[in-house]
């Protein structure tokens, strides 16, 4: 039996991952979040080998009492406050995120965790200055707090592993997108509106581009690396290599989904909107070994999922 916690369990990718891992009858997962913006009806709460605990995982006396209470051999450490004009409305909140991660750290060293895997962003490369974007090259041009608490945990990690033996692995996550995100994010938003018939909004011209990661993809991916150790003390993209302009993206839900919703232009917001984001994901497809989910697929399977 391997026990696992998951910190941000009520978000996107942590609900998903739980779903997903707790398939096997082997894993016994804890979740725990504040759920400043998670959900607790994403959990999967009908399978007997998952349970959920409301914690702050910036607070050491809430997370110290689920970690001492469970004998861990592995930490997902995804909890953080994200959305863009979430973190660029709450810095302070953001900052705080700090305490989150050395707690975590401080806490797997001094008991039985084997590995702790690290949920950081795209955001760390900042704009950028060479496209596809590299794990071990590409210079981390980050300003924004999200981005610069992502770069800076990063470098909790690396430094834990040298001084303690810690084992990590960290995830720079590129938009990854499925049935449980919320409508705070593009593709989410977007589809949303869509089905709706409503209007769709864009920041600027939509000339800005992105990748969008099918969240089956980025599990799949995650569950390969926990079950054979790829890429142990290491840093992986994981995400999709297909880039697309925000305001193709929106006319292509619009005619997959068969909406008559209208694209409306708003001026672009002051900060936080990067020109381009695409990375590469050659480690990503060596652990994956299929090719990812096209981004036609991910819309339609999340459009018309029960959990949309």
């Amino acid at each position: 039996m391997r026990n696992i916690l998951i910190t941000g369990g009520a978000g996107n990718i942590g609900s998903s991952l739980a779903d997903r891992l707790s398939s096997d009858e082997n894993n016994f997962i804890v979740l725990v979040d504040n759920l400043l913006s998670g959900v607790v009806k994403k959990i999967p709460l009908d399978r007997h080998n998952v349970i959920f605990i409301k914690c702050d995982v910036n607070n050491f006396r809430d997370i110290s009492s689920v970690i001492l209470s469970y004998k861990f051999d592995y930490i997902f450490h995804y909890a953080a406050v994200v959305g863009v004009k979430r973190t660029l409305d709450n810095p302070m909140m953001v900052l705080n995120d700090i305490e989150g991660i050395k707690n975590i750290l401080d806490l797997a060293k001094n008991t039985s965790v084997k590995k702790v895997f690290y949920s950081s962003s795209s955001e760390v490369y900042g704009e950028p200055v060479e496209i596809p974007q590299f794990e071990d090259t590409t210079p981390l041009n980050s300003r924004l707090p999200y981005a610069i608490i992502k770069n800076v945990g990063e470098s909790f990690f690396r430094s834990y592993h040298r001084e303690y033996g810690l084992d990590y692995t960290i995830f720079r996550f590129f938009n990854t997108y499925g049935p449980r995100q919320s409508t705070d994010f593009v593709i989410s938003k977007f589809i949303d509106f869509a089905l709706k018939n409503e209007d769709i909004t864009i920041y600027g011209d939509g000339m800005q581009t992105r990748t969008f990661c099918y969240i089956n993809d980025n599990l799949e991916t995650v569950e390969r690396i926990l079950n054979h150790g790829y890429y142990s003390n290491e840093v992986i993209n994981i995400g999709s290599d297909q880039e697309i302009t925000i305001l193709d993206l929106a006319k292509k839900i619009i005619k997959l989904l068969n909406s008559s919703s209208i694209i409306k232009h708003v001026d672009p917001l002051a900060e936080g909107d990067m020109t381009r984001r695409k990375p590469d994901i050659s480690k990503m497809k060596s652990v994956l070994k299929r090719e990812l989910t096209s981004l036609e697929e991910g819309i339609l399977l999340t459009s018309k999922s029960e959990l949309f």
